[in-house]
């Protein structure tokens, strides 16, 4: 009998640990309220008018009689999967009537059209987009972002997001109770000073900060009733856009030194009072604030700039990839001998991320710091940059080369890149210049002597005008035995007798969703190096040998959702080790911590959102 008490406390302690277990696991955390009945406060006509709430044919009779909708719609209740059916068809016959003569192109078409039912349901909008990423991705974001911000005054329509300007001094905290949300989860903000390669595009820069949000939605499941993008207009220096009436930013130039800090600064205050849970990704500031307002905010803020970090971490990815794809081991990353052209913000960022990386790999010490240096060759619109250059910038000085050396190698101070690549003949050209057309014949010529058995060539920059070279101008020139990978989306080439050149798109789509989540359900206290490494990383093992030694570096977009959840696990997994975890919405660090591998990956999948329409009950304020 004592016996068999003692089994049966023993079954009910692990029946409550199993319980228990399981309770962490599907416990209501973040984005999951879209599962349970959502209270308003609007019925009839309000409620259709509402994107948030808006589900336009699929109401239910029940919720038709509930909310005063009866009458107010065709009475055929259509499933969401008939509507998504009804818009695809609508879509495909609009694209072209929708273009604004034959100067508009079919990308922008089709995001028109897909403003539109954003502007109306925002869940059918979401429920599309995922289920079409890698059709949609391109119009969002990049490339047809850039045309949809330079555009932007002319596209706008339907208020999203929220502005703060030079304007709004001594206004900003009780301004940020203005938007409607409770909670915040993802602020992307911009001053529109360095739209990708676009330059100023000034207050039509908030173009890329709801484009970025979309791909959060789409790609982490943040719950877009909780993401923000906002757009800090201190002006531009774009003398076309100060002279046009119809530009709705501030027509005035930009602030510049302690007053554009003091905008900045007072923002940050405003949006972590309100929100200090809230994690902000600063995009597309020029380089000459990138850097600093990354230094200045990111040990207090849980912040992040994309440009910086997003672009270091998804090149390092491509990089350890690309090493993989040589038949190497990852650990022989130091050894490559990589030559960069662009010495912007990205590519100082992916400049530091690399030799970290090297260093760590080789010991994480000083002599493995500086070693790792030398692996590098900067090539900028002057040329390769040398010890010898007058006012060189602050930022480049670490990977200025040293004259002796550069003697030694047949190189001078301000050498060109053909000369670089020539002499160094390197296994990495990697180009984050945002000069369209950068790799020329000439340069991917010089690339056939580099003594890497496959060399991989990065056309980084964006939009795709912007690419250094095409896919098909490199696989032209140096054959198939190449890797290749681009910050826009090229298709496979071609290349004849069954082979076939594989494009690579170094998308930071694949890292900034993930680094976003992973941060919301870890709680860190702010995002670390090791955090922003330990995704990179993740991204560079995703693919299987098989795949990386025909060539594919980078995975399909279609499969971005799965790849958001492996890198926000890992990014969790780095934020317990580094003791900034403090958990979120009743998970604690450590319980966080008992979570195995399997049990980690499926506490991110359950709190991801998922486009549901949900339940609808009225209730009065």
């Amino acid at each position: 009998m004592a016996m068999l008490l003692k089994h049966a406390r023993a079954s009910s302690s692990l029946l409550k640990q199993h319980v228990t277990r399981a309770h962490l696991l599907s416990r209501p955390f973040t984005t999951t309220e879209g599962h349970r009945p959502s209270i308003v406060h609007k019925r009839s006509l309000d409620i259709l008018h509402d994107p948030w709430f808006n589900k336009g044919t699929a109401f239910s009779m029940t919720e038709r009689d509930r909310l005063d909708l009866r009458g107010l719609l065709p009475p055929n209740v259509m499933s969401p999967d008939l509507q998504i059916e009804r818009f695809m068809v609508d879509l495909k016959r609009l694209e072209v009537q929708a273009r604004d003569g034959p100067s508009d192109p079919n990308a922008l078409a089709k995001w028109r059209i897909l403003n539109r039912l954003h502007d109306r349901n925002e869940t059918m909008y979401y429920k599309v987009l995922i289920a079409k990423i890698e059709e949609y991705a391109p119009v969002v974001y990049t490339p047809t972002v850039g045309l949809v911000c330079q555009n932007y005054s002319g596209l706008f329509r339907r208020p999203r997001g929220m502005y703060f300007s030079a304007e709004d001094r001594g206004e900003m905290m009780s301004m940020v109770y203005n938007w409607p949300a409770e909670q915040v989860d993802m602020i992307v903000v911009t001053d529109g000073s360095r739209i990708l390669g676009l330059g100023d595009l000034g207050v039509q820069g908030i173009g890329i900060a709801i484009g970025k949000l979309d791909l959060y939605v789409a790609a982490a499941g943040i719950n877009p009733q909780r993401v923000l993008p906002v757009m800090i207009d201190v002006g531009t220096n774009n003398e076309k856009l100060l002279e046009d009436p119809l530009y709705l930013g501030l027509q005035q130039h930009r602030l510049d030194g302690d007053d554009y800090l003091a905008v900045v600064d007072e923002f940050m205050e405003a949006v972590f009072t309100r929100w200090p849970n809230v994690i902000v990704q600063f995009e597309d500031f020029q380089s000459k604030w990138a850097f600093k307002l990354l230094q200045r905010y990111r040990s207090t803020y849980r912040m992040f700039n994309d440009d910086v970090q997003g672009t270091a971490g998804v090149a390092i990815a491509g990089l350890l990839g690309a090493v993989r794809a040589q038949g190497r081991p990852m650990i022989d990353f130091p050894k490559q001998k990589i030559v960069v052209a662009g010495a912007g913000s990205a590519g100082i960022g992916v400049l530091n991320a690399a030799r970290k990386t090297m260093a760590r790999m080789l010991g994480n010490n000083e002599i493995a710091f500086k070693s790792a240096k030398s692996q590098f060759w900067v090539v900028d619109a002057k040329g390769l940059i040398s010890e010898g250059r007058e006012n060189i910038d602050p930022d480049a000085l670490p990977f200025a080369r040293n004259l002796k050396e550069m003697e030694r190698q047949g190189l001078r101070e301000g050498a060109s890149l053909e000369e670089v690549v020539k002499q160094v003949k390197p296994d990495v050209l990697l180009g984050l210049s945002a000069v369209g057309g950068l790799f020329s014949k000439e340069v991917l010529e010089a690339l056939k002597d580099s003594t890497s058995t496959r060399p991989a060539i990065f056309a980084m920059s964006n939009p795709t005008k912007n690419a250094e070279c095409t896919a098909e101008e490199a696989f032209s020139v140096l054959g198939d035995n190449i890797i290749f990978a681009s910050g826009s989306p090229f298709s496979n080439v071609d290349l004849g007798n069954g082979h076939i050149g594989h494009c690579n798109q170094g998308n930071n789509m694949y890292l900034f969703p993930g680094i976003g989540l992973g941060t919301l359900l870890s709680g860190a206290r702010i995002i670390s190096d090791g955090m922003l490494q330990a995704a990179a990383e993740r991204l560079a093992t995703y693919m299987s040998e098989e795949e990386v030694l025909k060539g594919i570096i980078f995975p399909s977009t279609s499969r971005i959702r799965d790849i958001t959840e492996k890198v926000a696990a890992a990014v969790i997994k780095e934020a317990l080790e580094e003791d900034l975890a403090e958990g979120y919405h009743g998970m604690d660090a450590r319980e966080l911590k008992k979570l195995s591998e399997d049990e980690l990956a499926e506490y991110v999948k359950n709190n991801m959102w998922n486009p549901e329409y949900p339940t609808l009950v009225y209730r009065k304020e």
